[in-house]
C-alpha cells in the first residue's frame, strides 16, 4: 500500500511539475538570456536545415564577435552538440508524424524539460537510498518547483540536459557501490561521459562523488581506469575543436576577469544575490542552513561532497558565475537536497497539536521562499523588445532563403536568429567590408547613424515603417 501511495504521489508531483513548465513553451526566443538560447537553438536549426554533422556544428553568427576571428563558415564549437542533436531529431520526428502542437522552439524547451524531470526521478531515488523517503520527497519538491529551476529547466540551453545526465550517472554509480555490478558502472560511465561532453563543469559534482565511491570501495586502480575512460571523449572533442579557432568563443574571461575571485563582490553576488535572493527567495536560506549543519555520516557524505564541488566551481569560474546567472543551474539539485535536509530536521519527530506552530512556520518559509523568488523570476519570461520578432518574421518572409543579413543588436544574436538567416549581429567595421564578406541585406529596428547613412546612400529599401527597415545592400541608386 505504501509503495502504491508513493507511486501515485510521485506521478501527481511530476505531472504538476511538467504542467508549470508549459506556459509560453512556443514563445519566440527573446526572453531572458535570449542571446545564449538563440545560439544554442541555431545549431539545432542548422541540423534540421542542412543535415546532421555532429562533428561540425554551425550556427547563424558569421562575425568575429565571439572568437575575434571572422567566422564566415558559422562554426560553433563550445559543448559537444548532444542537446542540439536531441532538439533537432525530436523536431524532425514530430514533423514526420505531423505533431504540430509544438514549434521548433517549443520542441527544444520540451527536450530540456524532459531531461530535467528524468533527472528528478534519479535524484529522488538517490536521496531515498542515502537518507529516507521523507527527505527524498521534500528534496524533490524543491528541485521541481524552485522558480529559478522552473524557468531554466525549460530554456533552450544545454544545462538542463547536463543536470539530468549527471544525476543519472550519480545514481547508477551509487548503485554500483552497493552491489559492484559492472552494468551499473557502465551506465554511470556513459551518462558521465555525456554530461561532461555537454557541459564540462558537471565534473564538479561528478568528480567528488566518484572519488568517494572508489576510495570507500578500495578500488583505486579501477577508479583510475574509470577516470581515463571518462575524460578520453572530452579530450578528443577538445582536440578536434582546436582545428576550428574561428568557431571557439573567447573564454579566458570566465575564470577571473577583473580579479573578483573571493573579493566582497564575489561573495555578495554568488551567495547573496544569486543563492540567497534569486534562487531561495530569502526565506529558503532559513531552511538550507539546518541542512548544511546536518551530521555527516557514511552515506550522506556523498551529498556533502557536492557542496565542496560547487564551492570549487564558483571559485574557478569566478567571473562566469558572476556574469551569468544560468551558470548556477547546476546548484539546483544541491540546494534542493540540503533544503530537504533542513526541512526534515526542523519537522517535529512526532505530530502533536502543541507543535502545530512548527509546521505552520516551515510551510510559510517554503511558500515565502517560492513567492519571493518568483517575484524576480517572472520577469525572465517577458519579451522586452517584441519588435525584433516582428522585423525578423518580415525578413524571413521577404528575403531569399540563403541570404546573408546584417541584423545589428549590439552583438546579441537574438535578432539575427529571428530572421532565420546567417549573418552579422553587429556592425563592428565598415558596411562596405561586411558587403565584401558576403552581407546582402540590412535589417534594423533602430534608425541610428549607420541605418540613416545607408538610407542617404540610396540603397534600395525593401520594407520600411516606424519600427524597422529592411535594406538591399546589393542595389544602390543614384
Amino acid at each position: 500500500m505504501k509503495k502504491k501511495f508513493e507511486i501515485i504521489f510521485l506521478t501527481l508531483l511530476f505531472l504538476l511539475a511538467f504542467g508549470v513548465r508549459l506556459p509560453k513553451i512556443n514563445e519566440p526566443i527573446a526572453d531572458w538570456h535570449s542571446f545564449r538560447q538563440a545560439d544554442t537553438s541555431a545549431v539545432a536549426r542548422h541540423y534540421v536545415k542542412y543535415g546532421y554533422n555532429l562533428l561540425i556544428p554551425k550556427y547563424d553568427d558569421l562575425s568575429s564577435i565571439q572568437s575575434g576571428i571572422d567566422n564566415l563558415e558559422g562554426y560553433r564549437f563550445v559543448e559537444f552538440p548532444f542537446y542540439n542533436f536531441m532538439h533537432a531529431i525530436t523536431y524532425d520526428l514530430f514533423s514526420y508524424f505531423s505533431f504540430e502542437l509544438l514549434n521548433f522552439e517549443g520542441t527544444g524547451r520540451l527536450v530540456s524539460i524532459l531531461f530535467w524531470l528524468i533527472g528528478g526521478i534519479y535524484l529522488y531515488m538517490l536521496i531515498k537510498k542515502l537518507t529516507n523517503i521523507k527527505t527524498a520527497f521534500i528534496s524533490l519538491f524543491f528541485y521541481l518547483f524552485l522558480p529559478f529551476g522552473i524557468f531554466y529547466s525549460r530554456t533552450i540551453l544545454p544545462e538542463p540536459t547536463m543536470v539530468g545526465l549527471l544525476l543519472i550517472s550519480c545514481y547508477y554509480f551509487l548503485d554500483w557501490t552497493s552491489n559492484l555490478k559492472n552494468q551499473q558502472l557502465a551506465i554511470s560511465l556513459l551518462a558521465g561521459i555525456l554530461a561532461i561532453l555537454v557541459k564540462p563543469y558537471s565534473i564538479f559534482l561528478l568528480g567528488p562523488f566518484y572519488f568517494l565511491g572508489f576510495i570507500k570501495k578500495k578500488k583505486i586502480i579501477l577508479g583510475a581506469i574509470f577516470a581515463g575512460l571518462l575524460f578520453i571523449p572530452f579530450i578528443v572533442w577538445r582536440e578536434w575543436m582546436s582545428k576550428f579557432p574561428s568557431g571557439i568563443p573567447s573564454n579566458q574571461w570566465l575564470f577571473n576577469a577583473g580579479g573578483m575571485r573571493f573579493m566582497p563582490a564575489w561573495w555578495r553576488w554568488l551567495f547573496g544575490e544569486r543563492i540567497g535572493k534569486l534562487i531561495l527567495g530569502y526565506w529558503g536560506t532559513a531552511l538550507l542552513i539546518p541542512g548544511l549543519i546536518k551530521k555527516i555520516n557514511n552515506k550522506n557524505i556523498y551529498l556533502f561532497s557536492w557542496i565542496a564541488g560547487i564551492f570549487i566551481y564558483f571559485s574557478i569560474f569566478a567571473r562566469g558565475n558572476i556574469q551569468h546567472d544560468y551558470y548556477q543551474i547546476i546548484t539546483i539539485p544541491v540546494l534542493s537536497v540540503f533544503a530537504g535536509f533542513g526541512v526534515t530536521k526542523l519537522l517535529p519527530k512526532k505530530y502533536s497539536l502543541g507543535k502545530i506552530h512548527s509546521y505552520i512556520l516551515i510551510l510559510f518559509s517554503v511558500l515565502f521562499s517560492i513567492a519571493m523568488s518568483w517575484y524576480q523570476i517572472k520577469e525572465y519570461y517577458i519579451i522586452n523588445n517584441p519588435v525584433i520578432i516582428e522585423a525578423g518574421m518580415k525578413a524571413d518572409q521577404l528575403l531569399p532563403r540563403d541570404a546573408k543579413v546584417i541584423a545589428p543588436y549590439n552583438g546579441d544574436t537574438a535578432f539575427l536568429y529571428q530572421t532565420n538567416r546567417k549573418g552579422w549581429p553587429v556592425v563592428n567595421t565598415d558596411i562596405e567590408k561586411l558587403i565584401e564578406l558576403g552581407a546582402e541585406y540590412y535589417v534594423s529596428v533602430n534608425y541610428d547613424q549607420t541605418t540613416n547613412q545607408l538610407i542617404d546612400q540610396k540603397y534600395e529599401i525593401i520594407e520600411k515603417n516606424d519600427k524597422y527597415i529592411i535594406i538591399d545592400l546589393r542595389k544602390k541608386g543614384n
